[in-house]
């Protein structure tokens, strides 16, 4: 297998002598279904690359420019990225279920001198852009500008220690503005290094419905690229639809965020009817697992390995990995530091605690946050590491756990609370498919836990059946004050929980009920 060096270039060139022989992407949605040779697609990377640097005179565009791109996941999204990259351009995937004055102040922020896009996202392009439309005809669609031939990809620099970017992918913002994280080339081709390395992917099959702007489904993507696997790419998340594919594209491996499964896990007559046995592994990360979710997973699709994963979009996924003992890692353990990544958990002064901040080094680790030094200050250490913000026990065996984000933690009446303490603590009942619990204001505690819960298909509970629970289990200043049962959460663009839509729901739900209990 090659040795990669431009990000847009990860297809082994084996693959691509391989012809027709080897399927890199299924795309489900399309009519008719499209499936992608890597030969075929490495060539469309490749027209993409071309007809970009053709075109960079008349746009404007030098290396290292940024190239945004604001369209559901598809074969042209996935091009137009690992085009761009193997031009020298800079990818910048946009969160399209951002309000319009977000997705216009990240194209403002990065300097954007072109965006791509699909027809149904045509519209939440900033105005006074070049674009280009994933089929549409004339000269600004995507057709127009391929220019099909051989591609060199060129090479990333390093100057002054700084590694080329690559992709600017921005946060979520759900603290204030979005800050575009700098990843370079080095970094995520490290990344997938590490997660190939020993492994044999070829015949597995990844299906993936997480948003290509996320890490989560970039990553995969990334993964799935290098590794020589089959990519079955859905344009967004759709439950039914998720669960028909695994059956209809013998998926062997799945990765989504905890709220996509157990959504997944609802639909008890479609998961019934399906067959599941194809899957051999399951990845869960970017949210909180519960213990009930596991066990659900268990009995659904009792064949697979199901791990709890953990990664950040400043510092990627290569954070832990098996014990070095080969110890058997506990379920609801993120697993061991990889030899390959420096971790210390950080309370106060104390650089080797038990339980804290978990900081981190690996050449993973973002350049900075764009024109945001101040915050990249804070973000990176004096020595090098990064702080994640993520609170981490460890056990005796080296295993680490998450607790919860240090900024989401409330004081109720002098006592610390994560709100994903909660959530567990509900989530234990056998009824309860999924909770979110956050904290709302107290003229004497200063705060206090209420939560939202979904309930498993054909479960009833009641409000304060669900509080005795709590109280029963956990000490009193820890349960829900209130409980709404509802038939689903909203989801952010990421698909996970959308915390602020599920606090305006509490505050409409107090406002008309009067006081927390």
């Amino acid at each position: 297998m090659q040795h990669p060096y431009n990000l847009g270039a990860l297809i082994d060139p084996a693959l691509v002598a391989a012809g027709d022989a080897r399927i890199a992407l299924i795309e489900p949605a399309t009519t008719p279904v499209r499936e992608w040779s890597y030969a075929r697609l490495d060539a469309y990377f490749d027209s993409v690359a071309r007809g970009l640097l053709k075109r960079a005179p008349s746009l404007g565009l030098e290396r290292g420019d940024r190239i945004a791109i604001v369209a559901a996941n598809s074969a042209e999204f996935m091009a137009a990225a690992f085009g761009a990259m193997r031009a020298g351009f800079v990818c910048v995937p946009v969160n399209y279920k951002f309000p319009q004055e977000t997705i216009d102040y990240i194209a403002a922020n990065c300097g954007a001198k072109l965006v791509f896009c699909d027809a149904a996202r045509r519209a939440q392009v900033p105005a006074g852009l070049p674009v280009i439309e994933f089929g549409a005809p004339g000269p600004d669609g995507f057709d127009a500008l391929l220019d099909p031939g051989p591609f060199t990809a060129v090479e990333p620099t390093v100057v002054d220690g700084v590694r080329e970017p690559a992709i600017f992918l921005y946060t979520s913002g759900s603290t204030g503005r979005p800050k575009g994280v700098v990843l370079s080339h080095a970094s995520h081709l490290w990344v997938t290094g590490k997660r190939t390395e020993g492994q044999d992917y070829s015949k597995h099959r990844l299906l993936v419905a997480a948003p290509l702007y996320h890490m989560n489904g970039l990553a995969m993507a990334q993964l799935s690229m290098r590794a020589g696997a089959t990519l079955v790419l859905l344009p967004q998340f759709d439950t039914l639809a998720y669960i028909a594919a695994i059956e209809k594209y013998r998926c062997t491996w799945l990765t989504a965020v905890p709220p996509m499964l157990a959504m997944m896990l609802q639909e008890g007559d479609a998961m019934a009817r399906t067959d599941l046995s194809t899957v051999k592994f399951i990845r869960m990360g970017s949210a909180p697992v519960s213990e009930a979710l596991m066990t659900r997973i268990h009995e659904a699709i009792p064949q697979a390995v199901v791990a709890n994963g953990y990664g950040t979009t400043e510092a990627a996924m290569v954070v832990f990995g098996p014990h070095p003992k080969g110890l058997p890692q506990p379920e609801m353990s993120v697993g061991y530091p990889h030899p390959a990544v420096e971790l210390r958990l950080v309370d106060g002064d104390a650089l080797d605690a038990a339980e804290g901040v978990l900081q981190m080094k690996s050449p993973a680790m973002l350049n900075g946050y764009h024109g945001l030094p101040e915050a990249t200050r804070k973000a990176i250490t004096d020595d090098g590491f990064y702080i994640t913000g993520d609170i981490f026990r460890r056990d005796a065996d080296g295993f680490h756990y998450f607790v919860g984000r240090a900024d989401d933690m409330f004081v109720c009446g002098g006592e610390n609370i994560y709100p994903g303490q909660v959530e567990k603590l509900l989530e234990r009942h056998t009824a309860v498919e999924q909770a979110c619990c956050i904290p709302v204001e107290d003229e004497i505690k200063g705060m206090k836990p209420v939560a939202f819960v979904v309930l498993k298909s054909g479960q009833s509970a009641t409000e304060d059946e669900l509080k005795r629970h709590c109280l029963q289990h956990a000490p009193a200043y820890m349960h829900p004050r209130r409980v709404w049962i509802v038939e689903a959460f909203p989801l952010a663009g990421t698909n996970k929980i959308d915390r602020k839509v599920v606090t305006a729901m509490a505050m409409a739900e107090l406002a008309g009920a009067g006081t927390v209990g």
